[in-house]
């Protein structure tokens, strides 16, 4: 018996649209840097508003490094399947708000924090699950693409 032939997986790339849906329904992604011949990458929860991204971090080798080389990537997946999945990378700049020169309660820091109560309301309160998490920071949007994987359809009467 002879098999039916399935098409392959489609790949096409997302408009800008289609990357900003899907930054703004998921709030954990992964943001890589570099210093020197290292390159890092770590996950974080965030929130997409208007171009930015917001976020929070706790100190640590990572903002000694970001304070010396800002430009990011930062990329967010949503997988539904082994071929059936999007992807959206952003490249830009990192920008602490929280610093030594009391930042949080200038209107960035304000509207940081705001915003990223609008995903989690205990954002540094007392009742705040991750309450080590005290940097706060945004990502400037330079540039930002995505793809998406299609599984194929199987031909009419192929399981």
């Amino acid at each position: 018996m002879i098999k039916p032939e399935r098409s392959a997986a489609s790949i096409r790339a997302l408009s800008q649209g289609e990357c900003i849906a899907l930054l703004a329904r998921h709030h954990v992604g992964r943001l890589a840097f570099t210093f020197h011949d290292r390159v890092d990458i770590q996950p974080l929860h965030y929130v997409y508003e208007a171009g930015w991204i917001y976020g929070r971090t706790s100190e640590g080798a990572k903002l000694a490094t970001l304070a010396h080389n800002p430009w990011v990537a930062f990329e967010v997946d949503e997988v539904r399947g082994v071929v059936d999945w999007s992807s959206v990378v952003v490249h830009g700049s990192f920008h602490r708000l929280d610093d030594d020169h009391g930042v949080r309660a200038q209107p960035t820091g304000i509207h940081a924090a705001a915003v990223l109560r609008s995903f989690l309301p205990e954002t540094l309160t007392t009742e705040d699950p991750v309450p080590d998490r005290t940097v706060l920071f945004r990502i400037a949007v330079g540039e930002m693409t995505g793809r998406t994987a299609v599984p194929a359809i199987p031909p009419d009467g192929a399981p």
